[in-house]
């Protein structure tokens, strides 16, 4: 008898192994993930809130001052956390989740890049993710924030999104409605099969698209992209409003 794809993801992989050459100087004696927003580091928020959601396994891929790395995540208590060592070669966010998938497990399971941060609006928005997830219908559920109300974001928007909640590219529109927020619900199966080393996870979202199953929810409340030094003050400017 055929068991049907867990409905609640139970695992996750935060991607924290990457050079964060756009947040020099800072990461020149750090890595991104240990740098601080308002006091927070923005790995622990990512693990903060994958717990928040009923997420009890968690990944984490190390690269640059891995060892650095490693000694914050075990003074965590919760969620357990496993680390998928990089230090030989940098696997770029696809092939690091590739690597990872025999300790991600047959499920799917939610992807956390390390730099995502948000003020929640009421319900907080992973469990809004979590719950919205329909595998029958979707290959990947993205948390996708508007375009007009984002901070520290300087592009154009990635998606346009349906009625229904489907997801394409802006392709070579002047700009898109939704910006991808950094986290996402994925099914296994799209990993399986694809090239080995070092590739960008828009090959996977490149195949669900193919197959009309990128799906996006919009994120309540404001997303905080922290991508260079200057976003960091942007960021905790937001915060600290959001508190008053």
């Amino acid at each position: 008898m055929s068991h049907p794809p867990h409905r609640q993801p139970h695992t996750a992989i935060i991607l924290a192994a990457g050079l964060g050459t756009r947040m020099l100087p800072i990461t020149a004696t750090m890595p991104k993930p240990l740098v601080k927003v308002a006091g927070e580091s923005l790995i622990d928020f990512a693990l903060d809130r994958l717990h928040e959601a009923g997420i009890g396994k968690v990944v984490v891929n190390v690269h640059y001052f891995a060892d650095m790395l490693e000694a914050h995540l075990r003074t965590r208590a919760a969620p357990e956390i496993v680390v998928s060592d990089e230090r030989d070669r940098l696997l770029e966010t696809g092939g690091g989740v590739k690597k990872a998938l025999p300790l991600l497990g047959k499920d799917p399971f939610v992807t956390f890049n390390s730099d995502s941060m948000w003020i929640e609006g009421g319900e907080p928005n992973l469990k809004r993710l979590v719950a919205a997830w329909e595998p029958r219908r979707m290959d990947i559920l993205m948390l996708v924030a508007p375009l007009s109300t984002s901070v520290g974001y300087e592009g154009y928007g990635d998606f346009h999104r349906d009625p229904d909640g489907r997801l394409h590219r802006r392709g070579g529109d002047p700009h898109a409605d939704f910006v991808y927020a950094g986290v996402a619900i994925v099914k296994p199966d799209l990993v399986e099969g694809t090239s080995e080393g070092a590739f960008s996870a828009n090959a996977f979202y490149d195949r669900a698209i193919a197959n009309g199953r990128l799906y996006g929810l919009p994120l309540e409340g404001q997303w905080l992209h922290v991508g260079e030094p200057h976003t960091i003050a942007e960021a905790e400017k937001c915060l600290a409003a959001s508190k008053r």
